[in-house]
C-alpha cells in the first residue's frame, strides 16, 4: 500500500466515525445503520446492550435516542492501525445527555472500532463503547429548541 493510499483510508475512516455522530446527533437511525457492514456489531457493555446487523443498530438507535430528552456527542480522533481492507481504532467520545425520566450523564467514552473495507468504502465491523468517565450529576441546562431560555430582556418581566 502507498503512502497516499493509506492517507485516503485514514481520513475516510476518520469521516466514518464522524459520519457515526452526525447520525446520532440528526437522529438518523437508518444513516446510523448502514455505516456498519451487513453483520456489523454495535455493543454497550455498560449498558448491556449488543446490537448485531443493521436492523438491530437501527432499531436500537432509534429506541435508544427516544429515551433522551436531549443529547450532545463529540468525536476526537484517536489512532488508526491499517491492515489491507482492515483496520482497527479508537475514537474518543464525550457527551451529555438527559433522559426523560431526569436522569442526566456526562460521559468519557472510548469507541475501540474494527473497520472493514467494502465495495461502499469503509465500514464499522464492530464498534465497542467503553465508559472511562461518568457523572449523574443532574444537568443545570436545557435544550434551547424545546424551551425558551430566560434572558437579561424577559427575566425581570412580571415581578
Amino acid at each position: 500500500m502507498s503512502n497516499l493510499e493509506s492517507i485516503i483510508d485514514r481520513i475516510e475512516i476518520e469521516a466514518l466515525c464522524g459520519e457515526f455522530t452526525d447520525a446520532a446527533m440528526m437522529d438518523d437511525y437508518e444513516r446510523m445503520a448502514m455505516l456498519f457492514t451487513e453483520d456489523g456489531v454495535l455493543r454497550m457493555p455498560d449498558a448491556n446492550i449488543v446490537q448485531v446487523g443493521r436492523e438491530q443498530i437501527r432499531a436500537g438507535s432509534e429506541q435508544l435516542q427516544e429515551q433522551w430528552e436531549y443529547f450532545v456527542q463529540t468525536t476526537h480522533p484517536g489512532m488508526i492501525q491499517l491492515d489491507g481492507d482492515t483496520a482497527v481504532g479508537r475514537a474518543y467520545i464525550s457527551e451529555i445527555m438527559r433522559m426523560r425520566d431526569g436522569n442526566s450523564y456526562v460521559n468519557y467514552a472510548i469507541y475501540h472500532d474494527r473497520y472493514q473495507r467494502t465495495a461502499d468504502g469503509w465500514k464499522f465491523a464492530e464498534r465497542s463503547y467503553e465508559v472511562r468517565y461518568l457523572d449523574t450529576t443532574s444537568l443545570a441546562g436545557f435544550d434551547p429548541r424545546a424551551a425558551k431560555a430566560p434572558t437579561a430582556d424577559n427575566s425581570s418581566k412580571g415581578k
